[in-house]
């Protein structure tokens, strides 16, 4: 287990942490967003307000599921704790899945309200192909509306895009909601054992998996990251990772709000708002991936000021390339601080020391929480130094797959006792306790920190009418660290007549942006195993070669 010292926090159900912080500090900047500063006291009675209206109006059951689809926003941070207060779970979304990712997670997981933002509201109608599905009412949130008179630096055009003059006839939008007056809240009667989140996670398969978490494992990583990167009421945390994504959920807004600091909110990244407000706002802690650290150094007009008060730039999901990495260093004297977490651990299991970080390692594993390399076959052990399947148990694993009994058996399994989560990265430890990612067991692409499913794609590849065969991979991106490639074998009427990029405007219109296969390689055939499966693993090794 880590040496790292036990939290200074006590761990109530999550929505309590903002009701302290509004008892305690109700005048304290809880957000900025664009230049507008909304205090803790304007936050909680905002949240109060919207989980009156979800207890009363729509008649939310404490357990049940409600699906917020926002971009990053005040809105995701008062939906978010609304859905708590209401003693309901939490299902974020991704703002860039397209209707038919939503309508199979809404499914899925038994949703009839969601919160969504106005951009959104054509995925949450029924069409032609799903008219019999379930029928959601949906809150529908203006970014603009608490946006300042005057920025501080360009919100992005989802934000500042007129409101729309009509909403379809299961929506309603969210001012009216939020003026409307409700009865108090029934007396609370949950512990931290109750459910609290449940992100759904690209896996293996074609359908995506709900990863079930009670309060107590949000509290964790949490409280973890909040204590390990020395949050306090003067930090200025940002949250420019999504807040669907459970690296910034945890690492930045609930840690932030965990510790009593300023969050300071962007919708959309664009690195040169961001050095305005880093620099106007004297952010103090930076939750990024290696493309927005790398984004930011490479503007022609890079302001320093942005870093004058940084104490912290942490990420993970990709690695962070050691030239960049020693730039912060020798420029700014900050290492980059990498992480390492899933959706099934509610992010950090591994984390690098502050005072003793490692350039390419994920790090030492966090409090309460253990760790093991183990042969992917035989299950057994191995020493310090050799490779494995890195394995997990701790506080923050969550307690099953919702609605999938055969992923859970595969993912949580029995050993010495106790139950471990495989991860289904390949890597190895050290004689100091540093982990390192030298691979993956499971068949996934990260992209920017992002999983994507090859199934997953395959799928909906052989929609396309020119499509015969297809297997996704991994390419190499000097930005991205991987991206999607898709190798087809047209039918043979299409053999000439289709273009690569037909097939990507098409995947585009129907997959999250990130899921879309970016380079499409038209072939004769594709190899096979024994087994007259598609050779997947060749294609992919000799991918990887030929990047090398």
């Amino acid at each position: 287990m880590s040496d790292l010292p036990a939290s200074r926090y006590s761990l109530p159900c999550v929505d309590e942490n903002l009701a302290r912080q509004a008892r305690e500090r109700p005048g304290h900047c809880a957000i900025v967003y664009y230049g507008a500063c909304l205090d803790y006291a304007w936050l909680d009675g905002q949240v109060e307000s919207l989980a009156r209206a979800l207890c009363h109006r729509y008649a939310i059951r404490p357990g049940e599921r409600v699906a917020v689809a926002l971009q990053n926003s005040p809105q995701y941070v008062i939906a978010y704790y609304a859905v708590l207060r209401a003693g309901a779970v939490v299902v974020p979304l991704n703002p860039m899945y397209r209707s038919e990712e939503v309508r199979r997670i809404i499914e899925d997981a038994g949703i009839r309200v969601a919160i969504a933002g106005s951009e959104l509201v054509d995925r949450f109608q029924p069409g032609d192909a799903d008219a019999a599905g379930p029928a959601i009412e949906v809150i529908v949130a203006h970014y603009g509306d608490l946006l300042p008179e005057a920025p501080a630096a360009a919100p992005p055009a989802v934000a500042t895009a007129p409101r729309p003059q009509s909403l379809p006839p299961n929506c309603s939008d969210w001012r009216e909601i939020m003026s409307e007056k409700h009865a108090a809240l029934p007396p609370a009667n949950r512990s931290t054992d109750d459910l609290c989140v449940m992100p759904y996670t690209s896996g293996s398969t074609a359908m995506p998996k709900g990863c079930v978490h009670r309060h107590s494992a949000v509290q964790h990583t949490a409280a973890l990251q909040a204590e390990s990167y020395e949050l306090t009421p003067q930090s200025v945390v940002t949250a420019v990772q999504p807040l669907y994504h459970v690296a910034g959920m945890q690492g930045s807004m609930n840690a932030a709000i965990l510790a009593g600091a300023t969050l300071l909110i962007m919708t959309r990244w664009d690195a040169a708002a961001a050095m305005r407000l880093f620099a106007r706002f004297g952010v103090t802690f930076w939750n990024a991936p290696p493309t927005m650290v790398i984004d930011m150094l490479s503007q022609p007009d890079f302001d320093p000021a942005a870093f004058a008060k940084m104490k912290v730039i942490t990420g993970g999901g990709s690695s962070m390339p050691p030239a960049v990495a020693a730039q912060l260093q020798e420029r700014f004297g900050l290492p980059y601080v990498e992480g390492y977490g899933m959706s099934e651990t509610m992010s950090p299991t591994h984390l690098n020391p502050l005072e003793a970080p490692r350039t390419g390692s994920i790090g030492v594993v966090v409090q309460d929480t253990d760790s093991i390399i183990v042969d992917p076959d035989t299950l057994a052990p191995v020493r310090d130094g050799e490779s494995g399947e890195i394995w997990v148990r701790g506080p923050q694993l969550m307690l099953r797959y919702w609605n999938n009994e055969q992923a859970t058996r595969e993912t949580l399994v029995e050993h010495d006792g106790t139950t471990w989560l495989r991860t289904g990265d390949i890597g190895r430890r050290d004689g100091e306790g540093y982990f390192y990612i030298t691979d993956r067991l499971k068949r996934m692409i990260n992209a920017s920190g992002f999983k994507v499913s090859p199934a997953e794609v395959e799928q909906l590849l052989f929609g396309h009418e020119a499509v015969r065969q297809v297997c996704v991979i991994a390419a190499a991106d000097g930005y991205r660290g991987e991206t999607v490639k898709a190798l087809i074998v047209p039918h043979p009427a299409f053999r000439g007549r289709i273009e690569a990029g037909e097939i990507i405007e098409w995947a585009r219109s129907r997959i999250a942006a990130y899921k879309a296969p970016r380079i499409v390689e038209f072939v004769d055939d594709l190899p096979l195993t024994p087994s007259h499966k598609v050779d997947w693993r060749r294609l992919q090794d000799a991918e990887r070669a030929a990047s090398a």
